[in-house]
């Protein structure tokens, strides 16, 4: 049976297909202060936080293996101002910038950092107004 496929600018990016994403990381004291640092302009909660395990909203984060490596995550920003604040809120602490807030060719308006095991962590805003 084929794939459907659609155009992206038509899909219900609202659409909830992620109950939540786990990451292992090197340092997760280093990775808890990134992650609230770079979220709190997303308005991202913590919503657990032990020793060996901390979660915001959907992510989780923990300590128990090989980091994850080469992981892209997008965060949904409900505004470019949002990205701006996220992508500015990052390099003020110090992270690493892995792409400045701007349109991109394929739609969205985004922005990226590198968490402290380098993974490409990404604000986005769709506009879901725009034709």
């Amino acid at each position: 049976m084929p794939t459907r496929q659609m155009d992206p600018r038509e899909y219900d990016w609202s659409r909830v297909v992620f109950d939540h994403v786990h990451l292992r990381v090197a340092d997760l004291a280093a990775s808890r202060t990134f992650y609230a640092t770079v979220l709190e302009p997303l308005d991202v909660p913590l919503l657990l936080d032990m020793p060996e395990l901390v979660a915001f909203a959907n992510l989780a984060l923990s300590a128990d293996g090989e980091p994850s490596a080469r992981v892209h995550i997008a965060f949904a920003a409900p505004s470019e101002d949002a990205v701006d604040a996220f992508h500015a809120t990052a390099l003020a602490a110090g992270y690493r910038d892995n792409g400045a807030p701007g349109p991109r060719a394929y739609g969205p308006y985004a922005a990226y950092v590198l968490d402290p095991d380098g993974n490409n962590v990404e604000a986005v805003h769709r506009d879901r107004n725009a034709a």
